[in-house]
């Protein structure tokens, strides 16, 4: 976006937007064995931010939610979890904010809609990497995937918010099946195990694991085997829609 369209952005956004409120994604994908995160370069900057937004009046915060993301991926149809609610009275650092807008050449007064105190909403996103057409966003002139352990310290309270997100993906670990949205359609039992193991970041007993898996009963074995290995062919697996679905729901069962 040029200086021009975001000072128009800036001064526009009270009267678009509700005040004190707005919105923090955390979008994780999966590839080549690595748990990835999308990430912004801020405009004019070295750093780099969570995918973020504003509320609009008539708008629910999970309607929110899943229009920023849809303009940051292209994605309409996303897992998508509400998980905390960040309201540290530090948390909006106006330095950051105005000098930012000094290096793009904006000067705002220091009541300005966009420096006041913002509380906000925490979402979690998984994604099938492949699908995802990463956009920039206003203040950004870049938006790319970046291995999880390879971030480094982002802006405002970010890192934070990145962190508490994945602690709440692990948990779901415990009760609700993971997978469908960030794996193939098809997918052999190491491929899934080792997902686990990275979002976990520890090794899992194969064996413990397979049985584990297994007896939830979201799992539909395929007659297709992986082919160009250099041990024994594993097996294709898909996930039975209907009860991942019921998982979801209703959890799994305790365990």
């Amino acid at each position: 976006m040029a200086q021009k369209e975001l000072k128009e952005f800036i001064d526009n956004a009270g009267e678009l937007y509700l005040a004190h409120l707005s919105l923090d994604c955390v979008v994780f994908g999966f590839r080549d064995s690595q748990l990835k995160v999308l990430l912004l370069k801020m405009k004019n900057s070295d750093k780099w931010s969570l995918p973020g937004g504003f509320v609009k009046p008539a708008e629910s915060m999970e309607t929110a939610a899943i229009r920023v993301l849809k303009e940051r991926t292209g994605l309409s149809s996303i897992f998508l979890q509400q998980f905390h609610v960040f309201s540290d009275p530090g948390r909006s650092d106006n330095r950051e904010r105005i000098a930012h807008l000094k290096k793009a050449g904006i000067t705002v007064p220091p009541h300005h809609w966009f420096l006041q105190r913002f509380l906000s909403v925490g979402f979690y996103a998984l994604v099938d990497y492949s699908t995802v057409s990463p956009q920039p966003d206003a203040f950004s002139d870049a938006c790319a995937w970046r291995d999880i352990g390879e971030i480094g310290p982002l802006i405002l309270d970010h890192s934070q918010i990145l962190f508490k997100a994945l602690e709440m993906l692990r948990l779901q670990l415990h009760y609700q099946p993971i997978g469908c949205n960030l794996l193939p359609p098809k997918f052999t039992m190491p491929e899934l195990q080792k997902l686990y193991e990275t979002i976990l970041n520890r090794k899992l007993d194969r064996r413990n694991f397979h049985r584990k898996i297994l007896s939830y009963g979201i799992l539909r074995p395929l007659k297709e085997k992986r082919q160009g290995v250099a041990h024994k062919a594993p097996q294709f697996y898909s996930f039975d829609m209907v009860k991942y679905q019921k998982a979801l729901k209703e959890g799994l069962g305790g365990v």
